[in-house]
């Protein structure tokens, strides 16, 4: 059954004013033709859609129910027409981005503000993933944007860094070091560190084993799974550990716990590169959109140590 949204839009100009002539003018049309796209209309559906006489125009029983439904498909289409030319330009409605955990706070709420104030047609469905996780899920489309705690590369997937910051140690206000206005590594050479597990940021991991090496010790490590801040702060109250974390992620978490404090780690060795990733081979405007205002975040709020090119 072929019949065109003209004619249909034509059908609802005459149903509304229930008269030819001024529906022609309305549709700047003749009122002949007007008659003429009716009829056919009216044989198309095998069904008679107006009683008209020489004094007016009513609608049949099938007139009223195609013209409770003749708007809907006009609606559906106009909006399967833009949806369809979205897609086309590139510009989605909805970004499905994953975050690591310890991007939860600080860094996540700014870009999400931020793209909502240059962006506010694009929906973010924001998900917590381990960052290992983040790298293959874009690739087998499961998501477009990614911000991952040091990740490690991967064919497909383009990336660059985000935020470089150091990292801080969360240990119980009853710790030995809780007085300490700073903690230098070798301090830590006795005591047992709380991290992510390896597989879960195996580049965090092994940088923080790699600067402790280059301090003259070999860790004790006892990795923690999930939920992060709920489990490390759990761990640390007791006393008997040391936690390392990114400092955003750890500021935040010390607020949470009046048992737990923060203190800066001493070794420029040791920095957390929160990285973005997206589809290497996919030229969406969209994501292009959400790139560049990531972008403006690291500048604006001094994340990197060396403006981004």
């Amino acid at each position: 059954m072929d019949i065109s949204p003209r004619v249909l839009r034509y059908f609802v100009a005459v149903a509304e004013e229930l008269h030819f002539g001024r529906a022609a003018t309305r549709l700047y049309i003749s009122q002949p033709s007007l008659s003429h796209q009716i009829r056919k209309l009216e044989e198309t559906l095998g069904t008679p859609l107006f009683v008209r006489s020489s004094r007016r125009v009513q609608l049949t029983a099938a007139g009223r129910t195609l013209v409770r439904e003749a708007p809907k498909a006009l609606t559906a289409l106009e909006q399967a027409v833009q949806l369809t030319r979205l897609a086309g330009s590139g510009i989605a409605t909805t970004i499905r981005l994953g975050y690591t955990p310890v991007a939860n706070f600080d860094t996540l709420t700014v870009l999400l503000d931020a793209l909502q104030e240059d962006h506010p047609d694009f929906t973010i469905d924001a998900r917590e993933v381990f960052s290992a996780e983040i790298p293959e899920r874009i690739c087998a489309g499961d998501l477009d944007i990614g911000l991952a705690l040091s990740p490690q590369p991967i064919d497909g997937v383009g990336g660059e860094i985000l935020r470089e910051e150091p990292v801080s140690a969360l240990l119980s206000t009853r710790h030995r070091l809780a007085a300490a206005p700073a903690i230098p590594l070798t301090a830590l050479r006795d005591e047992t560190l709380l991290l992510f597990p390896r597989r879960l940021a195996p580049t965090y991991y092994d940088g923080i084993v790699a600067a402790c090496h280059e301090a003259g010790f070999s860790p004790e490590i006892c990795a923690f799974e999930a939920p992060p801040v709920n489990a490390m702060l759990a761990r640390l109250s007791s006393g008997r550990e040391v936690g390392l974390a990114p400092a955003s992620f750890a500021e935040h978490a010390a607020k949470a716990s009046t048992r737990v404090t923060l203190r800066d780690v001493v070794d420029p060795s040791i920095v957390a590169e929160l990285s973005v990733l997206w589809p290497a081979n996919d030229p969406s405007p969209a994501i292009a959109s959400v790139l560049a205002t990531a972008r403006r975040c690291a500048e604006r709020n001094g994340w990197l140590r060396s403006p981004l090119t």
